[in-house]
């Protein structure tokens, strides 16, 4: 590869932790506004007193500013274990991006930025994380720890998604799950950015997914599952009617078709698939979250809150 497209490439994302860093602050500034009142801009040396618990780190002052009470957090506190997955199969790396557009306007882009987005705010609640990559194989796991070395090194593997294009990587998402789940043995937030394409759609293989998401529960883990699509062509089949050729880029098999002939029933199979998997997970107590390559990253920070705070 010659080195002028190797700086182009990284010229593109050299301010990952930058951007996540903005986007952070940004929604810190604004939750004011927010009903998570235990998330000020203080919340990185502060939380919530509970009931029963001793008054001794009551933060006074801050009582007299808020009429609310908070006790001081310490540095070598950890009040919580997240471990993000990433699926890094060929699918994610739809829709291929054009010269003139941002990383994160694909589904591995997204998922990288919203992890490293994540990360921020973690490490500012002194919270460890943890990282693991698959594809179809375990392509890299960090336990959870919370220091400034260790999360320079998980940003470093973020990066690397970005720069390593993926050829004909299948999904083997259940596979890999279960040794995901084998390695947390501490009770954690499991967070997994996924868009759910896998081999084997029937039946059983639905069911083997869903004993996949139901091992990572294990240990009284929470889950939390990121369905990320490119709505506009995944969900709408958003394409003009000219004879075009569709490419599974996993597998390699073709097929040419109109768009306008299989819309309808496109939409309908997808939005079918997108119902039963929400049903799934919420009967499994997993929260299912899908997001869009579009959104912008209000939606996973605040569901991530909402489930800390839930988490106990």
């Amino acid at each position: 590869m010659k080195i002028e497209s190797q700086i182009e490439k990284i010229s593109r994302f050299q301010h990952l932790e930058l951007l996540a860093n903005q986007i952070v602050e940004g929604f810190i500034s604004g939750m004011h506004k927010s009903p998570f009142h235990g998330f000020s801009a203080e919340f990185a040396e502060h939380k919530v007193y509970n009931a029963g618990e001793s008054t001794k780190h009551i933060d006074w002052k801050l009582f007299a500013k808020t009429d609310r009470l908070y006790t001081k957090r310490f540095e070598e506190e950890t009040n919580l274990r997240c471990h993000i997955i990433i699926d890094n199969s060929s699918s994610m790396h739809y829709p291929k991006l054009k010269d003139n557009q941002n990383f994160y306007e694909n589904k591995i882009g997204f998922s990288v930025l919203a992890s490293a987005v994540l990360m921020k705010l973690l490490k500012k609640q002194r919270d460890a994380v943890g990282l693991s990559v698959f594809s179809d194989s375990y392509e890299y796991y960090a336990p959870e720890k919370g220091s400034d070395r260790h999360h320079r090194m998980v940003f470093n593997t973020l990066e690397n998604l970005l720069i390593k294009t993926t050829v004909s990587k299948r999904t083997d998402t259940v596979t890999f799950l279960h040794q995901i789940a084998e390695k947390i043995h501490r009770r954690s937030m499991i967070i997994l950015f996924t868009d759910m394409f896998q081999s084997g759609k029937d039946d059983a293989g639905e069911e083997a997914l869903l004993n996949a998401l139901q091992h990572l529960k294990h240990n009284k883990h929470k889950v939390v599952l990121f369905h990320v699509v490119d709505s506009k062509t995944e969900l709408n089949f958003d394409f003009d009617n000219t004879p075009r050729k569709f490419i599974d880029v996993e597998t390699g098999e073709e097929i040419s078709v109109f768009a306008d002939n299989v819309k309808l029933e496109y939409e309908k199979q997808a939005q079918l698939y997108f119902k039963k998997l929400a049903l799934s997970c919420t009967q499994n107590r997993i929260k299912y979250v899908p997001v869009n390559v579009g959104e912008n990253f209000e939606k996973i920070l605040l569901t991530y809150l909402a489930e800390k705070q839930n988490f106990g």
